[in-house]
């Protein structure tokens, strides 16, 4: 058994890491370069990181031979998501006796044998770390396994910063726990502290007795929802102790779920409301038009209304398909998921896009091209949707890209542009329901925040899966992978 583990490779790369974190770099790119390091030092085909959330698993963050993996999920019946989650926290598995369709795809690519750390805070995991190794290399050694193990313990202390992780919005970390209870004295110091309020905020009972309460206290009675730096929500009550001492006790429970459940529902109203506004005021005005100037228009001015309105009719159907579909969490079953002709569909959904976009839209596929499996109308939906959102947060007349390839038991769909491009924080939350990168009354962008939402729901619906990532050079890729034949 041969020790393949470069110290001082590990030693240099662990360095630039540190250093990107007291430049306050943080989160996924702190997380990605730690990977990229770890790989080369621990002689593995590639590593992997899984974000765990309530929902289940999601590579966020991979390199080398696993790279084919950002965005997959994990969900929780998955019998590898069980693998990462039980047994020791740092332990070396066969993929090819998981039982996981993950884990076959895995073994198909010859990486037969992985190490394992959790990321825990608090016995909570976060998430698990993964050195991919192929199957003919030997098993790794207890070396290997101690630097997996310690690596995994950095990420668990970057997540416990909580700058820039978690990825997912609804991860372990900000996920609702038991109510909290603490009592304080006049001051509003600590005297009592229960093992539910280090779990709500973190801290422990050493670091919180005979310091300062970490968030307002509401008067005897009352309830105050306050937020905390980390963006999460409390909500707090206090009252009187009897006796001497004028001590209080307060309780306090973490309401971000129900914070943005409400936020959700307003936003909704709000951005229907908005959005429908738009295309109804350009139909009631050239129908207006027509009705009141009828005899006095061209026959060229007709035609020309009347296309309008035919436009913005296709606009509000689309939109009101985007806003039930979300509002009734699924969306329109087309049929069955059967092998289809992919390029031909391709080309089919770049023909029907808008003639602005058309123009600015570039194809290119092998001809050998596998078939996919899937719902092929879906698929059109998916692609237009990637393809409206690139050209519209790019510049006017710039390139968009569409390639498509066969990549082990997967094809995948690129969508290329030359745009404002994402922030590596936001690479998951862009699917978020109504979420955007600009927001407010002044958005430079218009649109309902639900075309990646939809994609990403789309996708899964047909057992495969979509992720966005920087583009080198500028702007945004969005990669969809789905089963091939």
């Amino acid at each position: 058994m041969t020790d393949r583990t470069d110290y001082s490779a590990l030693i240099a790369g662990h360095t630039v890491v540190i250093e990107m974190v007291n430049s306050r770099d943080a989160g996924l790119p702190v997380l990605t370069q730690l990977l990229r390091v770890a790989q080369p030092a621990l002689g593995a085909a590639g590593m992997a990181f899984v974000e765990f959330a309530p929902s289940g698993g999601r590579v966020i963050a991979a390199t080398g031979a696993a790279e084919w993996t950002i965005g997959r999920p994990l969900p929780p019946s998955d019998p590898i998501t069980a693998c990462l989650l039980a047994g020791p926290r740092v332990q070396c598995v066969r993929t090819d006796r998981l039982g996981s369709q993950l884990a076959d795809e895995l073994d198909d690519r010859g990486l037969r044998r992985m190490v394992v750390s959790r990321a825990e805070i608090g016995g909570h995991a976060v998430g698990s770390l993964q050195a991919l190794y192929r199957a003919g290399d030997d098993e790794p050694g207890p070396e290997q396994r101690s630097v997996v193990g310690f690596l995994g313990a950095c990420i668990a202390h970057m997540y416990g910063d909580q700058s820039g992780l978690p990825v997912h919005g609804d991860g372990p970390v900000v996920a609702a726990l038991a109510d909290g209870l603490a009592v304080v004295d006049r001051d509003a110091h600590v005297r009592l502290w229960n093992p539910a309020a280090a779990e709500v905020t973190g801290r422990s009972a050493a670091e919180a007795i005979n310091q300062p309460l970490p968030f307002p206290v509401p008067p005897s009675g009352q309830v105050l929802d306050h937020r905390l730096p980390d963006g999460r929500w409390l909500r707090i009550t206090s009252g009187e102790l009897p006796g001497p001492g004028s001590l209080r006790v307060v309780t306090f429970r973490d309401i971000t779920d129900q914070q943005r459940h409400d936020h959700e529902r307003d936003l909704f109203v709000a951005v229907t409301s908005h959005e429908l506004r738009t295309p109804v005021t350009v139909i009631k005005g050239y129908a207006d038009t027509l009705n009141n100037h009828w005899d006095s228009l061209s026959d060229a001015d007709r035609r020309q209304a009347a296309q309008v309105i035919g436009q913005r009719a296709n606009e509000l159907a689309r939109l009101l398909d985007r806003l039930l579909s979300s509002a009734a969490e699924t969306w329109p079953d087309d049929g069955p998921a059967v092998p289809f002709d992919l390029g031909e569909t391709l080309r089919g959904a770049v023909a029907n896009l808008p003639g602005e976009l058309r123009r600015r839209t570039t194809l290119q596929f092998p001809d050998d091209l596998p078939r996919a499996i899937g719902r092929r109308q879906s698929l059109v939906t998916v692609l237009t949707e990637l393809v409206t959102n690139a050209g519209k947060y790019s510049p006017p007349g710039s390139p968009v890209e569409v390639s498509a390839a066969s990549d082990g038991p997967t094809v995948r769909i690129r969508v290329s542009d030359r745009g404002i491009g994402v922030r590596p924080e936001h690479v998951e939350r862009a699917f978020d329901r109504f979420w955007q990168g600009d927001s407010g009354d002044n958005r430079r962008y218009p649109g309902t925040g639900l075309g990646l939402y939809l994609v990403r729901r789309i996708v899964e619906q047909q057992n495969g899966w979509v992720f966005l990532r920087p583009r080198t050079g500028g702007g945004t890729v969005a990669e969809v992978r789905l089963p091939r034949r």
